[in-house]
């Protein structure tokens, strides 16, 4: 049985998606690091995980490492599995009203081909992998920000200051979504992402799937309608008794 009821579709949200360890089920980035990249790909990835280096600069230097051919690239993305309650989870989100974005710092060759392959017709931004022939790749940053507070490739707090619905849900796991959390009224939450918002306070539920997320987010939508419903009432109460 549904939670959401005629009040609560009135609220319109944007709902914003990471994609490696959300949408897929393991960081893709990794996996292709660990497929095709030389092996000085992991001290890059440890300068970043202690804070030395920012994502964009840590995925440029990675990147260079990785030697596949396209053929390869693209036999190795047609392997990527995802949640397989993702597609109902958008599917809840179009029947509601609520805009649904993927946004990813990984690489738009991966998340553009597995939403297809899926069936998924989705809005997404990610870093733009091209290749320049042989069996080498280089990296771009067309959503880059130069005051990106996490020096990412993809500054997903953008899409979120851009957001002109009623609320602002982020869907993640990791480093990536911080930011975009912070500008968030409610965060679907998991890894990384549940203890960032655990210690700055941040309005969130961990989740640990597509089905159990997509009982949240009607539960939350019910509780708002139940909200704006009280507000309403009270709006239209007589003051002192009279009128």
């Amino acid at each position: 049985m549904s939670w959401v009821n005629r009040s609560s579709a009135h609220l319109k949200c944007r709902v914003f998606v990471d994609f490696d360890g959300t949408i897929a089920v393991e960081d893709t980035t990794d996996l292709l690091l660990e497929r095709f990249a030389l092996a000085e790909w992991q001290a890059i990835e440890a300068d970043w995980t202690a804070g030395r280096i920012g994502s964009r600069e840590c995925m440029v230097r990675q990147i260079d490492l990785v030697r596949a051919t396209p053929e390869a690239m693209d036999a190795f993305i047609g392997a990527i599995e995802i949640d397989p309650a993702f597609p109902r989870f958008v599917e809840v989100c179009r029947r509601l009203g609520h805009e649904l974005t993927v946004v990813s710092d990984g690489l738009d060759r991966t998340v553009g081909a597995v939403l297809q392959r899926n069936g998924l017709d989705l809005a997404f931004r990610a870093n733009r992998l091209a290749w320049t022939g042989g069996d080498r790749w280089r990296l771009s940053f067309p959503h880059a920000r130069s005051d990106c507070a996490a020096l990412a490739g993809n500054c997903k707090c953008q899409f979120a200051e851009a957001a002109r619905y009623s609320a602002r849900i982020v869907v993640g796991d990791g480093r990536s979504d911080f930011c975009i959390a912070e500008r968030a009224d409610l965060v679907l939450s998991k890894g990384a992402l549940t203890r960032h918002c655990a210690e700055n306070a941040l309005p969130h539920v961990a989740f640990n799937g597509f089905d159990h997320a997509i009982g949240i987010l009607e539960g939350w939508l019910a509780a708002k309608g139940g909200e704006r419903r009280a507000e309403a009432d009270a709006s239209r109460r007589p003051i002192n008794g009279n009128g």
